[in-house]
Order: structure tokens, then C-alpha cells, then sequence
């Protein structure tokens, strides 16, 4: 069905993307890995799973129809209200319900939905042109050398080391051992020296700047700036308007309850988009709209975009 390739594409962009009444695909990053039995190098990825809990509409799915297929928002939910409904049927029939690219769904002996993912597309745009392969095993075994020299072993009684030979090499290690002691102790000797006069210098510099007096002409004035605050990209819609003048009375009745109301503006649609508030953190923004949702309006809706006002 066409909703299948909706939910795929926004799976590619979403980490949560919610069909309402049936349940919600999630995505989580995965790590590449590495079969050491099968030597099969799998790319980092994004891991598919669905929760049956999460059925309340977040204006995600319908928004995206409705854009994609320049239809109202209203068409976009009737779709998604038709898909829901037959893929309940399948469910309950004992079919298993498939979603292109995406998995199955099926009913256990609780009545409760299992998902089996298929794992045809990597969701994670990070690893996109990756995908897994093969590599032979490595083998660390060095050949043999046709010209490799024979060792030659020498036995205790073939080796014989001359007094002198060994007295010899006593008087050189006994040198290289003082020359070494010299030059520690000189090294040492230099790195405090060039300490204490570092710490001369240091205090110099600090009286100097103490006893120094700055004086300024002609100062400039204190300059004052106002910085607007951002509203953020994340927007309860409360309704879309063909006239502006409905817009600006509902905007006018929603802060008279106290929403920080506004308008977008005028959508690609030519309708007057009037939010409840708008926020920069999404979790904020989420908590409203559920909020909104089960005390003012159950259409209302999350709008994700720029605002330019």
C-alpha cells in the first residue's frame, strides 16, 4: 500500500513514527559488528522495533500524506484511519499483516502484536552506499625462505672470552655509567637555574603591572542591544484558516485562556496556521500538545518547521 512507503521514508528521518490506533515503529542506532564465525562485516545501523502502546496521533504520519498528495489533513487521517482498519482485520483473522521494506505483523496466543522485522534497508543515513560483506580469513603464518641462512649454534666449550676482553668492557660500562651521572647532574643544575630566573622575571613583570595606570579618552557609550528570543521549530497547531480575520479572532481567543497564541503566517496551502504556543525543545513541545489534546482540541497537532515570525 502507498502509507507503507510514507512510514519508510519517514523512518529514514525519525526515530519514532507513530500509526494511529495500531502502534509505533522505533528506531535505534546500532554499532557496526563483526561475525567471527561467518567473517561477515556488518555496517553501523539503525535497529527496527514496534510498541503496540503508542497509538495517539502526532500529527507526524497525516501531516506527511497531506503534503506529499496536496490533500487536507482531515483526507490524511481518513487514509490512515482505512489502513488501520484493514491491517486490524488481517491481525484478527490470524493473517499476518505486511509492511513493504519494513516487516510483519502477527497476533501471539495473548492476542498481543509481535513484530518481525525484515531488515531490507538500513535506516541509518550515516552508513548510506555501506552494506555488509565477506572478508576471508587472514592468515598470520609466515612462509619459509628457500635462502634463508642455517643458524649456526655454538656449544659452552667453542666459546672462550679472552681476561682482557672482559676487563675491557668493564672499564667502558663503568665510563658510560659517570658520563651519564655527569650529564644528569648538569641537566639538573640548568633546569633550576632557568627556574629561579623564570620566577625573577615573573616578578618583575607583576610589580610593573601593578604600579602601571591606564587612563582611557574620550570613552565610548555603553552600547545596549536587544536580542529577541528564539520561538523554536516545534509548534502546537490549534487550526488553519482560509480568511485571516477567523485566524487572528481564534488567536485572540486562545490568549484570552492564556496560551501564548500566534499565527505562522500563510502555509503552502494558502490557509492561516494559528499554533498554541511554540517551543525549541521537542519534549516540551510534546508535553503541551497532549496536554492541549485531552483538555481543549483532540485534532490539534505538532508542526515541525522554522518559523519565520
Amino acid at each position: 500500500m502507498q502509507l507503507d512507503h510514507y512510514i519508510t521514508d519517514l523512518l529514514y528521518r525519525y526515530e519514532c513514527v507513530i500509526i494511529p490506533g495500531l502502534g509505533a515503529f522505533l528506531t535505534q542506532n546500532q554499532s557496526a559488528s563483526i561475525n567471527v564465525t561467518s567473517y561477515n562485516f556488518n555496517p553501523p545501523s539503525k535497529r527496527l522495533s514496534f510498541n503496540q502502546q503508542l497509538q495517539t496521533n502526532d500529527g507526524l504520519l497525516a501531516n506527511y500524506i497531506s503534503v506529499v498528495e496536496n490533500c487536507s489533513y482531515e483526507l490524511g487521517l481518513e487514509k490512515i484511519r482505512a489502513y488501520t482498519k484493514h491491517a486490524k482485520q488481517e491481525l484478527h483473522l490470524g493473517n499476518t499483516f505486511t509492511i513493504e521494506n519494513i516487516g510483519s505483523l502477527s497476533l501471539n496466543m495473548q492476542d498481543a502484536i509481535v513484530f518481525e522485522p525484515k531488515n531490507a534497508l538500513n535506516f541509518l543515513t550515516d552508513s548510506f552506499g555501506l552494506s555488509s560483506f565477506i572478508s576471508p580469513e587472514i592468515s598470520r603464518i609466515q612462509p619459509k625462505s628457500s635462502t634463508e641462512k642455517p643458524i649456526i649454534l655454538f656449544t659452552p666449550e667453542k666459546r672462550v672470552a679472552l681476561p682482557f676482553t672482559k676487563y675491557a668492557a668493564i672499564g667502558l660500562l663503568a665510563l658510560g655509567l659517570s658520563g651519564f651521572g655527569g650529564m644528569y647532574y648538569f641537566s639538573s643544575q640548568v633546569h633550576t637555574h632557568n627556574l629561579a630566573e623564570k620566577q625573577k622575571a615573573n616578578s618583575i613583570l607583576e610589580n610593573q603591572m601593578q604600579q602601571a595606570t591606564f587612563v582611557l579618552d574620550n570613552a565610548l557609550p555603553s552600547l545596549v542591544v536587544s536580542v529577541k528570543k528564539p520561538v523554536g521549530n516545534f509548534h502546537v497547531i490549534a487550526g488553519a484558516f482560509r480568511e485571516e480575520n477567523n485566524a487572528l479572532s481564534r488567536m485572540e481567543e486562545l490568549k484570552e485562556k492564556g496560551f501564548p497564541a500566534k499565527t505562522l503566517g500563510v502555509n503552502k496551502f494558502g490557509l492561516h496556521q494559528v499554533v498554541y504556543s511554540s517551543h525549541q525543545d521537542k519534549n516540551e513541545a510534546l508535553t503541551v500538545l497532549r496536554e492541549v489534546k485531552r483538555t481543549e482540541n483532540a485534532d490539534a497537532w505538532l508542526l515541525v518547521e522554522a518559523s519565520n515570525k
